[in-house]
């Protein structure tokens, strides 16, 4: 049965925005830095800093293993988004200049409310918006919420109050009516935003900001304030331009044309033809999700593979041996949640049993480098 609310709706409009997978575009902009020669340390944390002889001497250590290692570096920048302040207080024990404020932006993953490949922004009575995305083929993202968060940004996640309020405003606008009970995943994210001392947490600035501190004959400290995903670009290109100024770098940019990895190509339509050209043997769903997901890192994947048994061991969900050995050797994957959530987004799909299999196949991966190295005479 409609509901009135649906029926006074008469008009809509379309228009197109941008798309984006977050945790893929960190990946690949490490990708695309290790490829220009930096050194990518993951699960790594700075846990104190400090000026020495004109450089910074900085302490990290390996969260997994409790290894410490000592770098110096004649610059230090403090990109660390919600944790920037916190950075201040831990690792280089000094008041940090800007204060920011937290607010959790949550979402809820229900089986898909439509058919049609647009998403669709529904205006609530409080002047917000939330929006219904399709996700993954089968499901869709509604989201987000804008509340004020304190405490550790990575232990952020979604309140029963946000679970409501997200299914009270698509059951405002959607015909099929949901329930919590319909809510088959959830995540929330904290973003680090200027402290305007605005009332409301959707009021707070979306703007940016960096500070630069070089006293005469020190090594210089820059700090990114604020922020958002849609201008990390451009935000990232006036922080390098700030530290090539600092280190007084004269090279010529080149960032403005530049892809991705994996980017290089004309449209997904035209990838999709190539890789059915020289891989017929691959079903169409698979072919679908890589060049949604890896463009033309996609060859790299299939890379001497001939048939589908040239792809090893079927966890499941199309995920097959040969690309979680990619995304180990060329991804930083370690773990299972690696592997089907920031990677490749399959953990819906995945039964517990493939997901148990996978976890196996992972663990006997670290089992055999760890005895690799053992025998090496490297640990």
């Amino acid at each position: 049965v409609n509901s009135p609310i649906v029926d006074t709706i008469k008009k809509g409009f379309e228009y197109s925005d941008a798309w984006v997978d977050d945790a893929r575009l960190v990946v690949l902009n490490a990708m695309a830095a290790s490829e220009k020669g930096a050194k990518i340390l993951t699960r790594t944390c700075c846990i104190s800093a400090q000026r020495k002889n004109g450089l910074w001497e900085a302490v990290l250590e390996n969260s997994l293993t409790g290894e410490k290692q000592i770098i110096q570096a004649k610059m230090l920048v403090n990109a660390s988004g919600p944790w920037v302040t916190d950075f201040f207080d831990t690792a280089l024990a000094a008041p940090a200049p800007k204060k920011i404020r937290l607010v959790k932006g949550s979402h809820i993953i229900v089986a898909k409310l439509h058919n049609e490949p647009e998403a669709y922004i529904l205006q609530n009575e409080d002047n917000r918006i939330v929006f219904v995305i399709p996700y993954q083929d089968d499901f869709s993202l509604i989201g987000t919420t804008d509340v004020e968060y304190k405490g550790d940004p990575g232990n952020a996640a979604i309140s029963n109050e946000e679970k409501v309020y997200l299914l009270s405003v698509v059951n405002e606008h959607f015909k099929r009516k949901i329930s919590v009970n319909d809510v088959v995943s959830s995540y929330s994210g904290v973003r680090p935003l200027m402290d305007d001392e605005a009332n409301n947490p959707e009021a707070v600035t979306r703007d940016y900001s960096f500070e630069i501190d070089q006293s005469p004959g020190t090594a210089p400290l820059l700090s990114v304030f604020g922020g958002k995903i849609t201008t990390y670009r451009k935000l990232s290109e006036m922080v390098v331009n700030e530290v090539a100024k600092c280190l007084k770098h004269t090279a010529s940019t080149w960032t403005r044309d530049a892809t991705l990895p994996g980017g290089n190509f004309i449209n997904q339509d035209e990838l999709k033809l190539r890789l059915r050209s020289d891989f017929v043997w691959l079903p169409d769903s698979i072919i679908r999700r890589f060049v949604k997901t890896y463009g033309t890192l996609s060859y790299k994947i299939l890379h001497h593979c001939k048939s589908m048994s040239d792809l090893g061991v079927n966890f499941g969900a199309g995920l097959y041996q040969k690309e979680v050995e990619y995304l180990i050797n060329y991804e930083w994957a370690i773990s299972l949640e690696d592997i089907i959530q920031r990677r490749t987004r399959l953990h819906l799909q995945l039964t517990t049993e493939e997901k148990l299999l996978l976890s196996n196949f992972l663990e006997s991966k670290s089992k055999l480098n760890d005895d690799i190295l053992l025998s090496n005479g490297t640990c």
